[in-house]
């Protein structure tokens, strides 16, 4: 298995970009999330990949965080979702937009995606939500202030979850808290924040 490419940027678009790796091109099938994080062509470039092999092709997967990768793995291990699908989920919204609409359970938002119809939106929310709201120092949804993050956000969701709430649940006030509550917080504030 392939876990990541390093080399010369070779070639970009905003859907794939070629890595030179001493004389060999990988090419590598991007989101645009990741497309607009690239260097310019000529410059050293990594990639995280996915390696996905099928009866008639081998294809790679490029991502330049571990949380598209994280994610795209866990939207293709949905029945029905596909890596194009995934890709063009990971294009159409950023990874913690996306991971924030299914854990709302917002399968209308879901089906602007191009590929993804109301059932498979509606699977997506169902098979996915407990799922994402289990995965902790996701990007974008940790930052209240930059020190600590991950650490801050597990003891108030653990604090939510010992007062009876689900882990979901507790994911959701969470986020609402921190989306309007701008600067650092602490556990203690966070809790409070999210009990409103």
């Amino acid at each position: 298995m392939i876990t990541y490419v390093s080399g010369t940027l070779a070639q970009k678009s905003p859907t794939e970009a070629v890595v030179d790796v001493q004389g060999l091109g990988y090419e590598v099938l991007i989101p645009t999330s990741s497309y607009e994080k690239l260097p310019a062509v000529g410059k050293p470039a990594k990639l995280l990949t996915h390696h996905h092999v099928r009866e008639d092709a081998v294809t790679l997967f490029g991502f330049a965080t571990d949380a598209e990768r994280t994610l795209f793995r866990t939207l293709v291990s949905v029945s029905g979702v596909g890596p194009k699908l995934a890709l063009a989920a990971l294009s159409a919204m950023t990874p913690d937009a996306l991971r924030d609409h299914i854990l709302e359970g917002d399968a209308s938002v879901l089906t602007r995606i191009p590929g993804v119809g109301k059932k498979t939106a509606e699977r997506l929310v169902v098979e996915l939500r407990d799922r994402l709201a289990n995965m902790d120092g996701f990007e974008g949804a940790t930052t209240v202030g930059g020190d600590g993050t991950a650490s801050v956000r597990a003891d108030a969701r653990a604090a939510l979850e010992s007062l009876g709430f689900g882990r979901a649940e507790a994911e959701k006030r969470i986020r609402k808290a921190l989306r309007d509550h701008d600067g650092a917080v602490t556990a203690e504030e966070l809790i409070r924040l999210a009990l409103r």
